[in-house]
């Protein structure tokens, strides 16, 4: 049995063709396509190749605002809210970075956690580092996941583990993720996972919370 195509959802959300975008997610769940594979293989595709055009020259804000709120639109469909879990996993702590205000790729991650067991406390774009580690101690954190899209916010993204650590927070998981961030290292980030998608990030944490139980 072939495996259906994502090429006509990765051109609808590209789009930004918010109802084309929630038919053919349709057919593709009505034809037997995972959830997983939707979003990795279709919304997180679009998401890369919009990243990839947004270079000083080809920045378009409406553009990324259209194809994050078809992206979005996806995510809510196969990830309807629902009341919480009657025992949540343990919570993790999202953001994006000062100076940076894309968060296309954080709302899908926040999405998937949830769906999955876990309390997530959103920060928000455009994020200081200090308010996502105050969250992150009062929260009484798993991890903390910080995205980014552009390269400035590296040096913010280095930094936090040696704050986090004179908080005596050094506990707390440290993960990254996003275009300008999940081409690097664990090492160069000095953080302690680097997720390519939402997926791999949660995969790191059922496999954290497996080794504790």
């Amino acid at each position: 049995m072939s495996i259906p195509s994502m090429d006509t959802l990765v051109k609808v959300l590209l789009d930004g063709d918010h109802a084309g975008a929630l038919a053919e997610v349709r057919n593709l769940r009505d034809g037997g396509v995972e959830r997983e594979r939707i979003v990795t293989k279709g919304v997180e595709k679009a998401m890369a190749q919009l990243d990839a055009k947004c270079t000083v020259e080809q920045f378009n804000l409406l553009e990324i605002m259209l194809t994050g709120r078809a992206a979005m639109g996806v995510i809510k469909e196969l990830y309807p809210p629902t009341d919480p879990p009657s025992r949540m996993k343990a919570t993790v702590v999202v953001g994006t970075l000062e100076g940076d205000v894309h968060d296309i790729g954080k709302n899908v991650l926040k999405s998937v956690l949830a769906a999955s067991g876990y309390q997530v406390v959103d920060c928000g774009k455009d994020c200081p580092v200090m308010k996502m580690i105050d969250a992150a101690d009062r929260e009484a954190a798993l991890a903390v996941s910080v995205s980014g899209l552009i390269t400035t916010v590296i040096p913010q993204v280095r930094s936090l583990k040696s704050k986090m650590a004179a908080r005596e927070l050094g506990h707390i998981k440290l993960m990254a993720g996003g275009a300008a961030l999940k081409q690097a290292s664990p090492i160069s980030l000095n953080v302690d996972f680097v997720g390519d998608t939402a997926f791999d990030v949660l995969h790191y944490l059922d496999e954290i919370i497996g080794g504790e139980q």
